[in-house]
């Protein structure tokens, strides 16, 4: 038997579930949809979902607009790792979260994630010391993980691909409210020891998401497992190797060109141990696992990674313009915490109506490609009106520059759902949405320090900014910041103390730098509407996962209408 045997096995087993090209008659694409009514208990599970989101997302935003204030009053540089820690965390444990659902059912795993969260929200608010305050974003970053996780997952068990445009239009929304709010909050916040009520605040907010999913979420339970199949499922192996390798390569991208020059031995050497690790993490899972927590069917065809990909890069480009325009307000326009925070409002305020805009579209039309299409367009559009930016730009103009960059990312946020789910069939709705958050977590979090995009977006705009700093700034005045490495945050407050002409000098070098960020992200959107070229149109689901429905009482008419009930919602 080769050592490729099991991996093979598993592979014929998803490859079996998984549904042909657009032509084929399988039954349940072609199945009419059951009617559902969503009654109270169903809209009290989404609002849980959409609360959850809602808490995750503000944080974020809080943070990224209060950040500089956070790095002056724990008096550290190393601010990179307020973020980055959050990520790694979160983006590791993505795709082991949707297998723990799978294995335990989503309701322990939701509401243990929502613990996690407020604890670490906690511990944050009370660190006096930045190693204490990352710490405690680990444990956060472990919770909204299994947080995002499974608010998409248990949309899909409740809402069929058909139906889904307009509940991820109102997940749009929510990240389009709480990016409003958020950058009001942390503004207002971002003040030294009131920073600390940002994490604090969480630990309400956690109370009531946690109420919502006790009293009405009581989906059905999961199938039995031997205490083996447990620990197969779980992929320890898989799991440690995901977790290893990702820390590895954040670890290097934060240390490049910052702490360490780029070709030293102190970043090389990370940035291949881990680089390695997600090969062997890939090779292991498709060749020698049982029951892998990335099956190889959810990549096996063109469509599915295509809508990966897209996420992947519109996350990047997303989180660059959250964590580093209010730097270009608060440096170049001497701009405050929290009116930086209100400054970047046509970003985040023109997602959420155009991810419903794109929502409505593909639950009308039953079409995907298009709006993913048109998207693309209107985001390099609006990046390219950014990198015109300079320090001398009226701030009427910055902010109309936004619209459409927001626009096309929240267009994006909620289309690309479906040529990752549209292929594949309901049973793997979990291990394809867990894999589709990590993909977009990873790509935001390298680039600041949330999963694979969030860890690229911020790692990598990090040192794009702090090299072309070092490259632009006098050295007189980097000299003044001595035992400082990161001077991007740490030169911040300082602006409108300086005098002229080192006002304006400083001034230039951080739109020139930030110039360098905008034109990478227009590269990236470039990359992301190539990338959506190769979708093919299938079928949208017209059912659910009835395994993990919502339960209901029996009823004693057995009429259909009782049955869609069963299947999504119960009554009171």
């Amino acid at each position: 038997m080769s050592s490729c045997s099991t991996g093979k096995n598993a592979a014929q087993r998803t490859e079996k579930d998984a549904v042909k090209l657009k032509d084929a008659d399988s039954s349940e694409l072609s199945s009419q949809p059951i009617p559902a009514r969503k009654n109270g208990r169903f809209w009290a599970v989404i609002g849980g979902v959409l609360l959850s989101t809602f808490f995750a997302v503000l944080e974020a935003y809080c943070v990224s607009t209060a950040l500089p204030v956070i790095v002056s009053d724990l008096h550290s540089d190393q601010f990179v790792w307020v973020a980055s820690a959050y990520a790694i965390a979160s983006t590791a444990l993505l795709p082991l979260s949707g297998g723990l659902a799978d294995m335990f059912g989503r309701k322990p795993v939701i509401l243990g994630s929502v613990l996690v969260f407020a604890f670490g929200g906690a511990l944050a608010g009370a660190a006096q010391s930045m190693n204490m305050l990352i710490a405690a974003r680990v444990l956060q970053g472990v919770g909204a993980g299994g947080m995002t996780t499974l608010s998409q997952i248990t949309i899909s068990d409740l809402v069929t691909l058909q139906e889904r445009g307009t509940f991820n239009g109102l997940i749009g929304l929510t990240w389009s409210l709480s990016g409003c709010l958020g950058p009001l909050v942390g503004g207002s916040l971002a003040r030294q020891t009131q920073w600390r009520w940002m994490f604090y605040l969480n630990i309400p907010a956690c109370g009531l998401v946690a109420v919502l999913f006790l009293l009405f979420f009581s989906p059905n339970k999961p199938p039995s497992l031997t205490r083996k199949e447990m620990v197969a499922r779980l992929d320890i192996i898989g799991n440690t190797l995901l977790v290893g390798s990702t820390c590895s390569v954040v670890i290097g991208l934060t240390w490049a060109g910052i702490d360490f020059p780029w070709v030293s031995a102190q970043v090389l050497a990370p940035l291949c141990i881990g680089v390695s690790g997600l090969i062997a993490f890939l090779v292991y899972e498709w060749c020698f696992c049982e029951y892998p927590i990335v099956p190889l069917s959810v990549l096996s065809n063109r469509t599915s990674l295509s809508g990966y990909v897209q996420i992947a890069l519109s996350a990047f480009v997303n989180i660059v313009l959250l964590y580093y325009l209010p730097i270009f307000y608060q440096a170049c326009k001497d701009a405050s915490p929290i009116a930086s925070g209100v400054d970047i409002f046509g970003l985040v305020f023109s997602t959420g109506p155009f991810s419903i805009i794109a929502g409505a579209s593909i639950a009308k039309y039953k079409r995907y490609r298009p709006p993913l299409w048109i998207a693309w367009g209107i985001m390099l559009v609006g990046i390219g009106l950014i990198s015109s930016i300079t320090e001398s730009t009226s701030r009427i103009a910055t902010i109309c520059y936004q619209i459409p960059a927001g626009a096309g990312i929240g267009m994006v946020f909620a289309a690309s759902y479906f040529p990752v789910l549209a292929p594949l069939p309901t049973k793997m709705n979990a291990a394809a949405l867990s894999f589709f958050v990590f993909i977009r977590t990873f790509a935001q979090a390298c680039n600041f320090s949330r999963s694979l995009s969030l860890i690229w977006g911020v790692t990598i705009g990090g040192a794009i900014l702090q090299n072309e700093l070092q490259m632009r700034l006098p050295q007189a005045i980097q000299d003044s910041l001595p035992g400082i490495n990161n001077i991007a945050y740490a030169i911040v407050p300082l602006i409108p103390s300086l005098e002229e002409p080192e006002k304006d000098i400083v001034r230039k070098a951080f739109a020139q730098s930030l110039v360098t960020l905008w034109r990478m992200i227009i590269a990236v959107g470039g990359v992301g509407l190539l990338a959506s070229l190769p979708m093919r149109g299938f079928p949208l689901h017209t059912q659910t996962d009835e395994g993990y429905a919502l339960q209901v009482q029996p009823e004693v008419d057995g009429s259909r209408e009782n049955q869609a009930e069963r299947s999504f919602c119960s009554t009171s």
